[in-house]
């Protein structure tokens, strides 16, 4: 191909001294630039005419080289379509006016890194589809500009900083909306699991929403659960370490108690509920109430409120209590008010006498159940003689009215006497 300008013929030097040759000026960086500028505005506003033909070379290039893209174009070709479409022309329009497009073009990029988050498309691969599509734009400046007027292909060498500038500071963009929606996305996660977690325990979720929140919790819908209750000053921690990985177990935490649902008999032996790590007297005045086992999910407001029971009948200084073997106890926690009038109904006629008085009988019939009825074994704890037990005996049954040797009147002082240990008293008159 012959050239477009023909060169002009070097002069043939004459015989003698000759001059020295002027020196051309340098052109100044400010004209440089100015060129430079012309010769990207002519590119771009090629790129902006054929802007649907580029927005089409781009889709294919994520389609194959971005497998993260592929379901977001299955899902919705047009839609992602459109918004490569209004990238790509908000990107060439800062090119041709950087101050008047630059809001309007980071607001489209903020948009997309919001709506990537929100699809769970990596940021990885949103940054890189970000990078190709400067890449694109750039190879096409070039492309216009060598087609056109090849001579300035090396004018936009002095624009190509400002370009990837651009990319640049628009992938810091994306990476920031779509961090910030990531975080809100998580803490919305975090808000409705606590949510469904606490209808849960409270008995107030939903059948319909069972689905979800077994998907939320990690935990099958169908199976047996336990509910452990835990208050102190390490709280769910302390017992969360105890126990063995294999126990799925989602934690709940609340102002005095965390609560933990248990999946009982998860690939644990048929007896086990996964809690048999916790020790029966914990460090450090840790409570620990476990109630019995439930079936499904739909139950484990019924079985929080049976480990709550277990959490209260934990002394203050710390211990764990397996509901199953405290039901007795647990009737009087349960129903205070009639376990208070049993109680006064039992124990009333020793109103009548001095307080300590009263309360050496009552210790002495309460020592004498807990040695099964044992006056021998009763005395060595008492420190007295045996027959001062039994005669501690027979004047309660003489003050009361009941005989401890009739098995009605046998259980109604073991219930009261469960009723003065774990009851507050009642007001004094």
């Amino acid at each position: 191909m012959h050239p477009a300008v023909r060169p002009r013929p070097r002069p043939v030097p004459r015989p003698g001294p000759q001059p020295a040759p002027r020196s051309r000026a340098p052109r100044s960086r400010s004209l440089i630039d100015a060129e430079a500028l012309r010769v990207l505005h002519r590119a771009a506003r090629t790129l902006l005419d054929g802007l649907p033909g580029l927005t089409d070379r781009l889709v294919a290039a994520l389609r194959e080289r971005q497998p993260a893209y592929r379901a977001a174009l299955d899902g919705d070709r047009p839609g992602t379509w459109q918004e490569v479409h209004r990238s790509l022309r908000h990107s060439v329009a800062c090119l041709l006016d950087p101050r008047g497009t630059r809001e309007t073009a980071r607001h489209c990029s903020w948009r997309i890194g919001v709506t990537r988050a929100e699809q769970g498309v990596p940021l990885d691969a949103v940054l890189h589809a970000y990078r190709l599509g400067g890449a694109l734009v750039w190879e096409e400046l070039l492309d216009v500009t060598s087609r056109t007027a090849p001579e300035d292909v090396r004018l936009l060498v002095h624009v190509a900083g400002d370009v990837w500038d651009f990319v640049d500071e628009h992938c810091t963009l994306v990476a920031d909306a779509y961090r910030q929606t990531e975080r809100q996305l998580a803490r919305r996660r975090e808000n409705r699991v606590r949510l469904l977690a606490a209808a849960l325990l409270d008995g107030t979720g939903r059948i319909a929403d069972l689905p979800e929140t077994a998907q939320a919790l990690g935990l099958p819908e169908r199976g047996r659960y336990t509910v452990v209750a835990v208050a102190g000053a390490r709280s769910a921690d302390a017992v969360r370490a105890l126990l063995p990985r294999r126990v799925r177990v989602h934690w709940h935490s609340g102002p005095e108690t965390d609560y933990g649902i248990v999946a009982a008999g998860d690939g644990l032996p048929p007896a086990g509920d996964g809690l048999a790590a916790v020790p029966a007297a914990p460090a450090d005045g840790l409570r620990v109430g476990i109630g019995p086992a439930v079936d499904g999910l739909a139950a484990v407001g019924e079985a929080r409120r049976l480990a709550d029971t277990a959490l209260r009948l934990c002394p203050g200084t710390g211990g764990t209590v397996r509901l199953t073997g405290h039901l007795p106890e647990a009737l009087v926690v349960s129903c205070p008010d009639l376990a208070a009038l049993l109680a006064e109904r039992a124990f009333g006629p020793l109103a009548r006498l001095e307080p300590a008085d009263a309360g050496v009988l009552l210790d002495t019939v309460a020592t004498w159940l807990a040695c099964e009825g044992s006056a021998q074994r009763a005395s060595r704890r008492l420190y007295c003689h045996r027959n001062t037990v039994l005669n501690r005996l027979r004047r309660y049954e003489q003050l009361t009215g009941r005989s401890l040797s009739r098995p009605a009147d046998l259980v109604e002082t073991v219930l009261a006497l469960t009723a003065r240990r774990l009851l507050p008293p009642p007001p004094a008159p």
